[in-house]
């Protein structure tokens, strides 16, 4: 059984390195440049790299707040898709696509994963997937109501791009997804093995013990080993504020269906550590029914896909076969 971990880590580390406005450019480039960096000098958030005091959910949401002020002020988790500032051609969405869907975020020493990228095969779901939200007692009825509804209508566009059977259902659900506080969170160990038979204590803690620069996290699992998804979980802290919970649920629901890496080129993309983007880009429904398409197949390296990845980019940028 493979267990594949895609965290968001993001938090004090991405205010130290928050882009400037992008300017509108019109030229295409097989390179393009990733969001400036703040220069070294500006600390705006330096309070917020104190070491964590044993706080709750108060602490936490006064925490995350202003990680959201700071990404706003900075034009990042941007809501547009992308437009005229982000073009991209079929040579970059293929380059995209074979560094997010054939990279992994993470690399297993004995029990321990670390952050070190490594080659992996494409991995994807072949049963249909059935997606669950989940909500821990102490999230309020009024934040329940937005994440219902963004659920729901995002459930819906993922069907649409991958063109794979995807549906929301509290029954028989295979991919759950949890908002928790974070006393819920730390106290989840027991019943995650319900969820995820099988995994390791050291997943667990993972999830229960999440560092305070740590958003979300998702776990997608290979039973069988041959790269077939077959039950995932996501995670997410309840004590975000809107534009960050919608980003996490949006990136985690679009990286269990088997994107499992970032890119600090692909733009315009939530699978960029940036956070330039908070919402699933027209660049990201890409990858997603290039990840889906029939002619690529779970398993097959980036070698053995590199030229089926080229014709499918090439048609879908340039309309050509």
């Amino acid at each position: 059984m493979s267990i594949f971990a895609f965290q968001n880590i993001k938090g004090a580390v991405i205010a130290l390195t928050a882009l400037t406005a992008a300017a509108a450019c019109t030229m295409q480039t097989d390179t393009p440049a990733p969001p400036s960096q703040r220069p070294a000098t500006e600390k705006p958030l330096a309070q917020l790299t104190a070491p964590a005091p044993t706080g709750g959910s108060a602490y936490y949401k006064n925490y995350y707040a202003k990680i959201q002020h700071s990404l706003l002020v900075h034009d990042q988790l941007r809501r547009d898709g992308g437009g005229p500032d982000t073009p991209y051609t079929a040579e970059m969405l293929a380059r995209n696509f074979e560094r997010i869907a054939f990279n992994s975020e993470y690399s297993t020493i004995g029990n321990r994963r670390v952050s070190e990228e490594r080659a992996v095969k494409l991995t994807r779901w072949t049963k249909p997937v059935r997606y669950a939200l989940n909500f821990g007692e102490a999230v309020p009825e009024e934040d329940r109501a937005k994440d219902q509804q963004t659920f729901s209508k995002y459930v819906s566009r993922l069907a649409r791009h991958t063109r794979h059977p995807i549906s929301a259902s509290q029954s028989g659900a295979n991919f759950n997804v949890f908002i928790l506080t974070e006393d819920e969170r730390r106290n989840f160990g027991a019943q995650l093995q319900s969820f995820v038979p099988g995994i390791s204590l050291s997943d667990q803690r993972e999830i229960t013990g999440l560092r305070r620069d740590t958003q979300c996290v998702v776990l997608a699992v290979d039973r069988d080993d041959d790269n077939r998804i077959e039950r995932a979980i996501a995670v997410i802290r309840a004590e975000l504020p809107d534009r960050m919970r919608t980003a996490c649920l949006h990136e985690e629901m679009a990286q269990g269906l088997g994107l499992p890496n970032d890119s600090p080129v692909a733009r315009p993309s939530i699978f960029n550590d940036s956070d330039e983007f908070g919402l699933l880009t027209s660049h990201d429904e890409l990858l997603l029914q290039m990840l889906y398409d029939r002619r690529l197949r779970p398993g097959m390296s980036a070698d053995e896909a590199r030229l089926t990845i080229n014709k499918i980019a090439a048609e879908l940028v340039d309309g050509t076969v």
